[in-house]
């Protein structure tokens, strides 16, 4: 369990850079710094997935929280504004910890209030909790009141948005739910609570400042919308309660979201082979966690995020960090349908690079993401034997990419006469990662027209690979396997650096292969690269 003490949240410095996360498993999230001073235009407590996984729009950012114990008036929020850090809440923060998500505990005048945050997954919805958890002077204190004030901002996660009359504040209420669409064309936000007055207002809070815009040069200053104040009486219920969500939920059904989101995380870890029967192991059931957030849906298919908080589903990306996320961790279902959703986007021979955030056509540009697409398939087909799937689904995929890169597809991509991978045209930027054109000679070690040597690795290891099942199939089948052509010289552009383990159960045969193909000095010519002759698992 990760947590901070008093010393971490009242040092404003060193708790601003601590941040935290929770993921709704659709690309949407909740997002801040441990003392919920927002200090990226990404943090938020609802940034919704419209599109999912795209489409994410900064919702509700932030509520801002006052405490009243008999006629004073504790600020529990945080904000920076031009020249000045008000209020001051973190002052009060005693505690925060993930477990096993965000939990925020503060201490004022005897009295003790624990937060909660979590999304509801598989939803656009964002839980926040607070509790009573102790009260030194229950006799004396006849007045124990929570204020809590939305802070909308409606706007695309890239951007920030400013006081402005377009804005619909108007609010309809009803028991236990609050509901406004400030502007047309986005998902309407409701409220569902349990307080026991709700008052409109309607203010707008000026100059509020993100320190993380302002380092990257970037509109770092934002106003956001007040449209109501919320009061729980915590001497009557103890527990007060908001969900912000794109769906009309029920305050009381709270307890009910935060067991099943505990109970799917537990489910999460015991899937872990490397965790099943080690529970004690807290720190590989963290990981575990992680790695799901990473994992997200799109349509009926699944994908990967390829980083938060701005990113989408990136293909080199998604398919570099498929077989760590989903092969250990027992997620072979999940590993297949983001094989089978980026099969079906294959276009000219190419994986898409990134699906832009507004939902529109993907984009074509990058050069090794195909490459890994196969090594990806090879992973999977070494942990799960799934021939039925890789030959059925994948091959005919394999096969048109073969025959793409054959004759050319986008930007002069295409096989030079050596075996190896080019790209022509300079003025079009493809991720190779979006082939650096120029970086340096210290950086690239190039080979012909474009053929870099760092998109020629994965190429490379699919032709050798290939060379060694050809090798293999041929030895089981000769009493004196045939020996290696060791005459050619050695081309110092087939000499990959492996820098990373084999997964599988021929990882460690198939690398000791590779090592002795470079080491022995096998001339190009005698590795085929013709993949679409040789079979998966031939």
């Amino acid at each position: 369990m990760i947590q901070f003490m008093k010393e971490t949240c009242g040092n404003l410095d060193a708790a601003l850079r601590r941040e935290w996360l929770e993921t709704n498993g659709l690309g949407g999230f909740a997002s801040s710094t441990i003392v919920g001073l927002n200090t990226r235009r990404y943090h938020g407590l609802l940034v919704a997935a419209t599109k999912p996984p795209v489409g994410r729009v900064v919702m509700l950012s932030k509520l801002e929280e006052t405490l009243s114990i008999e006629s004073q008036h504790f600020d529990l929020s945080a904000n920076r504004y031009p020249g000045v850090v008000h209020p001051q809440g973190f002052r009060y923060l005693k505690q925060f910890r993930l477990d096993p998500f965000p939990v925020f505990t503060y201490e004022i005048e005897g009295i003790e209030i624990e937060k909660i945050v979590f999304m509801i997954h598989g939803e656009n919805s964002t839980v926040v909790q607070y509790e009573l958890k102790k009260n030194n002077h229950p006799e004396r204190i006849k007045n124990l009141r929570l204020e809590l004030r939305p802070l909308i901002a409606f706007r695309d996660y890239h951007s920030t948005t400013h006081e402005n009359s377009a804005i619909n504040s108007a609010l309809e209420q009803r028991s236990g739910l609050a509901t406004i669409t400030p502007y047309r064309g986005l998902p309407s936000l409701h409220f569902a609570h349990n307080a026991v007055e709700l008052q409109k207002t309607g203010d707008w809070y000026r100059n509020l400042e993100y320190d993380a815009e302002r380092e990257r040069g970037l509109d770092f200053s934002e106003d956001l919308f007040n449209p109501c104040v919320l009061r729980f009486d915590l001497r009557l219920r103890r527990q007060a309660s908001v969900i912000a969500s794109t769906e009309q939920r029920d305050a009381a059904q709270v307890t009910d979201y935060q067991q099943a989101e505990i109970t799917r995380r537990r489910d999460v870890a015991a899937s872990l082979p490397l965790v099943s029967g080690m529970d004690h192991d807290a720190f590989a059931q963290d990981l575990a966690d992680v790695a799901d957030q990473y994992i997200v849906s799109r349509g009926d298919q699944k994908t990967v995020i390829a980083g938060y908080h701005w990113f989408s589903d990136w293909g080199r990306d998604t398919m570099i960090a498929l077989p760590g996320l989903t092969l250990p961790t027992g997620k072979y279902e999940v590993a297949r349908s983001i094989l089978r959703t980026f099969a079906q986007h294959v276009n000219q021979g190419m994986l898409p690079n990134r699906f832009p955030d507004a939902g529109e056509t993907p984009e074509y540009n990058t050069v090794d993401a195909t490459l890994w697409f196969f090594e990806a398939a090879r992973a999977y087909l070494a942990y799960t034997s799934d021939l039925d799937f890789v030959r059925n689904e994948l091959y005919p995929v394999f096969a048109d990419i073969i025959s793409w890169h054959i004759r050319g597809t986008r930007y002069g991509i295409k096989v030079d006469p050596s075996g190896l991978l080019a790209s022509g045209e300079q003025d079009h930027g493809r991720h190779g990662k979006q082939i650096r054109r120029r970086a340096g000679p210290e950086a690239v070690s190039k080979h012909g027209d474009g053929g870099e040597l760092e998109f020629q690795s994965p190429l490379l290891e699919r032709e050798h690979r290939l060379f060694i099942r050809r090798h293999q199939w041929r030895a089981a089948r000769s009493v004196d396997p045939p020996q290696p052509d060791l005459r050619g010289e050695l081309d110092p552009q087939h000499a990959v650096a492996r820098t990373r383990e084999e997964g599988g159960r021929e990882g460690p045969r198939a690398s000791a292969h590779a090592i002795w193909i470079a080491q022995s000095g096998v001339h190009r010519s005698a590795v085929p690269w013709s993949i679409h002759r040789w079979p998966l698992g031939a």
